[in-house]
């Protein structure tokens, strides 16, 4: 599973680990979390913010990130944050020319995307998030005919082929380091939000799923 954990002070990134392996992040995060502040050099009654990439993405993996955000929210009494995982992960290409596509996989064949493009100091969303079939992005979107797009995350590995036979050399994919998301892009769009006091009340926070989890599905068709 993806994730990772990142300590910011002001704009300046003090620690960070990626995760990209086949445990649950149950058995891992809050050693993760001991660790980043281990090597920052802070406990966690030092941090005065903390932050999430709410969702799309994994059912499991964001049940246990609210849930371990919001534990330490309420034992702490610190204010919370959340940004969109997508909008995060576009930060992985800051000042790109081209269109960037954050594509992770939604299973069933479909991913969870949205298309960014770099304007001024930040990125504005041209096609906002969506759980869809690739072929309708690739194809039914205008906004992405035509133009040369940076694709990046798990979909855009999935479904490389696929992608390049539609769109050829306007096709662009990341580098290795830049294909899985950043904690420190979290911390970073968080600790802007935070500034503005745009915080979340931890007890409303909840996961952006973008579709029914198969238990729910599997109810809705008895």
């Amino acid at each position: 599973m993806l994730g990772g954990i990142a300590v910011m002070e002001d704009d300046t990134l003090i620690a960070e680990s990626r995760m990209n392996v086949k445990e649950a992040h149950s058995g891992r995060i809050l050693t993760e979390v001991d660790t980043a502040l281990s090597r920052a050099g802070l406990t966690v009654g030092e941090i005065d913010v903390f932050g999430i990439a709410a969702g799309p993405g994994s059912f499991t993996g964001l049940r246990v990130g609210l849930s371990t955000l919001k534990g330490l929210s309420y034992s702490t009494g610190k204010k919370v944050v959340s940004v969109s995982t997508l909008e995060a992960f576009a930060w992985n290409i800051p000042f790109s020319i081209h269109l960037v596509c954050p594509l992770l996989d939604a299973r069933k064949k479909e991913v969870y995307a949205a298309v960014f493009e770099w304007a001024e100091d930040g990125f504005r969303r041209i096609l906002g998030e969506q759980t869809l079939k690739l072929d309708s992005l690739l194809h039914d979107f205008p906004v992405v005919r035509g133009k040369t797009v940076v694709f990046l995350g798990e979909g855009a590995l999935l479904y490389r082929n696929q992608i390049r036979a539609a769109l050829g050399e306007k096709a662009f994919f990341a580098a290795p380091q830049d294909m899985v998301p950043s904690p420190a892009n979290v911390a970073y769009l968080c600790m802007k939000k935070a500034h503005d006091n745009m915080f979340d009340d931890p007890a409303q926070l909840v996961p952006r799923y973008m579709r029914k989890s198969e238990a729910e599905l599997r109810a809705s068709e008895k």
